[in-house]
């Protein structure tokens, strides 16, 4: 009996990433392995989840030396915030987005049907399941090539002062109009064990509540921070925009 998984064609699905990313497969089965949800475990003996725990790693690697090059002056805590802000989730999803990499996942119907090929945990693993592939596929100047041309820009426009992390803007923000501290709550932790998933409530009295998430609680706060700050910055009273990042004075 076959599989749905076994009706793919693997020569087209490896034209169409070519076609989002510029790198050519040569082991297909390692291309649909890396782009296979978990929702087809049933019918597929492997799905993304391996290669995206190699491809986490690989392009922090090389986002670690992207930045290292970048900016020689800066030293080890502020090449890690900038890498940590290069790095999260939101930026990988952002990154998935622009390429279509949903229309490519390969995914149960019911996974489908409830939105799965937009779900911004699925897009990050699967790009990052990409990354861990292209970099068993090909040479380490292949998934160089990719990262460049989709973080390069965003790290060149970091600026050479370390970046303010929102859970201090946002701090510093309400102190000086006098409102209340905010306080953080952790909500819920899922997820595998080598990628949990955090998920931190931020309160201000009188502001409400927003949700942030994140792959440490740390991160989850700033998440949370920054998605705060966006809104109360944002208030027609306040007209201010948001300060994420801040130069040296």
């Amino acid at each position: 009996m076959s599989r749905p998984i076994d009706n793919i064609d693997k020569e087209n699905l490896a034209c169409r990433v070519y076609e989002v990313t510029g790198y050519r497969f040569r082991d297909l089965d390692l291309l649909l392995e890396s782009l296979t949800h978990p929702s087809l475990s049933r019918e597929s003996a492997a799905n993304y989840e391996r290669l995206e725990f190699l491809g986490d790693a690989v392009l922090s690697m090389a986002v670690s030396e992207m930045l290292y090059r970048l900016f020689p002056d800066d030293d080890e805590g502020c090449l890690t915030q900038k890498r940590t802000a290069l790095v999260r989730g939101s930026e990988v999803v952002e990154i998935a987005r622009s390429i279509g990499l949903g229309g490519l996942i390969l995914m149960s119907s019911g996974e489908m049907s409830c939105g799965g090929s937009d779900n911004p945990g699925t897009l990050e693993n699967a790009l990052e399941a990409l990354i861990g592939a292209m970099y068993i596929d090909g040479s380490s100047e292949d998934y160089k090539n990719f990262i460049r041309e989709h973080w390069f820009s965003r790290a060149q426009r970091m600026s050479s002062a370390p970046p303010q992390d929102p859970k201090t803007a946002l701090q510093e923000w309400v102190q000086s109009r006098g409102w209340t501290v905010p306080l953080y709550k952790l909500v819920s932790k899922s997820g595998p064990e080598h990628k949990p998933v955090f998920a931190v409530e931020v309160s201000i009295q009188g502001h409400g509540s927003i949700l942030g998430t994140g792959s440490s609680k740390k991160l989850a706060e700033q998440e949370a921070a920054k998605l705060m700050l966006k809104r109360i910055t944002e208030l027609p009273q306040n007209g201010a925009s948001n300060p994420e990042y801040c130069e040296k004075k």
